[in-house]
């Protein structure tokens, strides 16, 4: 496969099947976030989900659970689904798991750090679970947060209306 050029040349296998297909999210922001269900992070599901609640005019919010980090996504896309809904009642669109981080790592996550490193980043490496990558209308990286940052925080907000 070459190189995407463009977010929104990826299309990734949803969590419950189907495909998620990112050139349908043309002029609107995307704030992808790779998750974990057995994390001290795990709570950021809520602002997630209020997060895409509040913005739904204007921002996606993508999750992609990854057992890269500690162990912390054991489950199968099936006990993850089960998992976000009856614990986060989440209905943002959800990734079937993937890698996100080492020479495995999904191409969506190595395109979104090459991304970063154009932009100055100085580590643009996913290094735990809950980093996110804010995507402007037109499909440029607008910034990365790291797990710290809330969803529903400061840093995130100044970039919508």
């Amino acid at each position: 496969m070459t190189a995407a050029t463009s977010i929104y040349n990826f299309k990734v296998e949803g969590l419950s099947g189907g495909t998620i297909d990112f050139s349908q999210y043309k002029g609107k922001k995307i704030l992808i976030v790779n998750t974990a269900s057995e994390c001290g992070y795990t709570p950021q599901y809520e602002g997630l989900e209020q997060l895409s609640k509040k913005y739904k005019d204007q921002l996606v919010v993508v999750g992609f659970p990854a057992n890269n980090f500690g162990g912390q996504e054991p489950g199968s896309n099936q006990e993850i689904g089960a998992f976000c809904k009856k614990n986060y009642g989440v209905t943002f669109p959800m990734a079937a798991k993937v890698s996100v981080a080492g020479n495995d790592a999904h191409p969506l996550f190595q395109y979104l750090a090459g991304e970063a490193k154009k932009k100055g980043v100085a580590d643009p490496v996913v290094k735990w679970n809950f980093t996110k990558f804010l995507i402007d209308e037109k499909g440029n990286l607008v910034d990365v947060f790291p797990s710290k940052v809330t969803p529903m925080g400061p840093e995130i907000a100044k970039h919508l209306k």
